[in-house]
């Protein structure tokens, strides 16, 4: 068949070409004249060292290896940042821009310069900064990213949850979990910078089990949530990764890359989302069969601290035995978190994989009561004690000895074994008033909410700090949100002056303006408009202004050989304190918080083993 779309060659079309001959020809004399490139043009990078935060998102799109990352010794190291910049060798650089359009801050751009002459090779191999490879101030700036070119998705896949106003009237868990479909999409999104592995107070392997999401291969996934980096000492592990999907505080999220610009990627619904679809996940056991320890080790307390360092240990070979005063292990997970955040189904789950390891957990025993410290110290080798925060603080105003003044604490553990069938229904009041703008407050208006709304068909429920607005509070932003949805009215920058008892009964608050929380040294030192009052209908008042350590079942003796912090035990960085055979982690040592205590746990273990290795008792 005859190609018709190729032209025929004309016969004079060289003789044409002749009238070129006698033209004089443009001559660029580089570089002594310039022609300027177009808007568009793909010179020479530059990049705003105050914005780069050393992802090396540009280093792993570059498709001819032309980036480098390099430690830079002056750049401080700080969360959510690396110390290191890009190096661009433009012998290899084929200037396709994808290091810009993928650049997850946008310090990284594309200059009109592209002309560069030296004899040293060296020479065309750069960090770029803000004033570009010939060090001028101001560069003209040629391509940039835009919607077209921009290789991120910036919007987070949506959580389905059930809305505020129907959720409010049970306390089933409102928040789904993805899908399949969603959590591949989502984990789709991530660009393996690792500076959320940094932010992690466990230094969880978050990259590589998003990854093994995105190949939809959960079985790998599972075995980077519950045995981290097995080359290096499990590091990165998590035995509550059930927990830590539902209520861990994601801090690792506040440092993830894609956030400088969009949204952060989900990683704790993805977490979640592992451990939801594995419906036995103690088959990753089959290959944990450490060789027995003739050593054993007991542990003091069974929250999230007490039970990691438990999981560890018995990864390591150790015979392990865990005490716990109330009868169900769990701690604050168990007793101080609602079941709308936290079922006991998801709890229980990671509780069973650590005792399928061995780990024995005695419930209803009080160290300190039922058994000293001391005879634990005859009995085994090591102690870990991870006995939390159980005791309140109050305002110690005026009225707070009033029955109806109680502690966030105990009202939680007493709605929690409520709803289990395990104790008495909680008085529930009319009107509530909550002092206290932390998560345990919002624990506090929250339930309380739902358990109006299942007695009265209505909420009336007052959260009043000392924090001046939203942002200050340390409260999560969406527990805020959250209870607004579900009818908790709030009242920030009050502080109480009393709580107003008639007949022998709560009526209110009386409140005063808070103008300044902490001072110029940012220790906290609260200002008052004394002129500025507030006053709150209440007939219960409920205060979560903080908690505090309970030290009864430690002896007097070993207390005067331990170093306090502002009341938090000192030690060193494998949790060991000044009594060599005592460990200590969790709440009493770093403060409340979920993944701080698995870290403790962590390290106390490695601790542990080390001392114990080395014939300590």
């Amino acid at each position: 068949m005859a190609n018709n779309t190729i032209p025929k060659k004309e016969f004079f079309a060289p003789i044409k070409a002749w009238k070129y001959m006698f033209r004089k020809p443009v001559t660029i004399k580089v570089p002594y004249v310039k022609r300027e490139a177009a808007e568009r043009y793909r010179g020479f990078h530059v990049n705003d060292w105050n914005e780069c935060i050393g992802c090396a998102t540009c280093a792993k799109i570059c498709p001819t290896d032309a980036i480098k990352m390099v430690e830079v010794d002056d750049l401080p190291h700080e969360y959510g940042k690396k110390p290191q910049r890009p190096v661009i060798d433009y012998g290899r650089c084929s200037f396709c821009a994808m290091c810009v359009d993928i650049c997850t801050t946008g310090s990284l751009k594309m200059t009109r310069e592209y002309i560069h002459i030296s004899p040293k090779p060296e020479d065309f191999v750069f960090a770029p900064t803000e004033k570009g490879i010939h060090g001028v101030d101001e560069v003209p700036i040629g391509w940039v990213r835009d919607d077209d070119s921009d290789l991120l998705e910036l919007e987070r896949v949506e959580m389905e949850m059930i809305e505020g106003e129907e959720r409010a009237k049970s306390f089933i868990e409102y928040v789904k979990g993805y899908s399949k479909e969603k959590a591949m999409h989502e984990a789709a999104r991530c660009v393996e910078c690792a500076l959320c592995t940094d932010r992690c107070p466990q230094h969880m392997q978050i990259p590589e089990y998003i990854k093994a999401i995105w190949k939809d291969d959960l079985k790998d996934a599972l075995r980077w949530l519950l045995k981290g980096d097995e080359s290096n000492n499990m590091l990165g592990a998590n035995p509550f990764s059930a927990v830590c999907g539902r209520v861990c505080t994601h801090r690792c999220e506040e440092a993830c890359s894609i956030g400088n610009r969009g949204e952060a990627i989900a990683i704790r619904w993805l977490k979640r989302y592992i451990v939801d679809n594995v419906p036995e996940y103690e088959k990753v056991l089959d290959d944990i069969k450490p060789a027995k320890k003739d050593k054993k080790v007991a542990i003091v307390g069974s929250g999230p601290a007490g039970l990691s360092a438990a999981y560890f240990l018995a990864t390591m070979g150790y015979e392990v035995e865990v005490f716990e005063a109330l009868s169900k292990p769990g701690g604050v997970m168990r007793y101080g978190i609602p079941s709308y955040r936290l079922p006991d189904e998801a709890l229980d789950k990671d509780i069973s994989f650590i005792q399928a390891l061995g780990v024995k957990i005695h419930v209803g025993v009080s160290v300190g009561k039922e058994i000293p410290l001391q005879k634990l110290k005859e009995q085994f080798d090591a102690v870990f004690v991870s006995t939390g925060f159980t005791l309140g603080r109050s305002t110690n105003v005026p009225g707070t000895e009033h029955e109806d003044v109680i502690q966030a604490l105990p009202l939680l553990r007493e709605i929690r074994d409520y709803l289990r069938g395990e104790g008495p229904k909680p008085k529930i009041p009319k009107s509530l008033v909550v002092i206290g703008g932390g998560n345990v407050a919002m624990d506090v208006a929250r339930s309380m909410a739902r358990l109006q709304n299942m007695e009265y068909g209505s909420v009336d429920v007052k959260v009043t700090c000392l924090e001046r607005n939203y942002e200050e509070m340390p409260a999560d932003m969406e527990e805020i949100e959250e209870g607004l949805e579900e009818g908790v009215k709030f009242y920030p920058g009050w502080g109480p002056v009393r709580i107003i008892i008639d007949d022998d009964k709560v009526k209110g608050v009386e409140l005063k303006k808070c103008v300044e929380v902490f001072d110029e040294n940012k220790r906290f030192n609260p200002k008052f408009d004394e002129e500025q009052k507030l006053y709150l209908d209440a007939d219960m008042v409920v205060e979560a202004i903080g908690q505090a350590p309970d030290y009864s079942y430690l002896p007097e003796e070993l207390k005067e050989k331990l170093e306090f912090v502002r009341g938090r035990i000192l030690t060193n960085e494998y949790r060991q304190t000044s009594i060599e055979w005592l460990f200590a982690g969790g709440d009493i040592v770093n403060g409340p918080d979920i993944i701080h205590g698995v870290a403790d746990g962590y390290w106390a273990a490695r601790g542990i083993d080390e001392f114990l290795t080395k014939g300590g008792k």
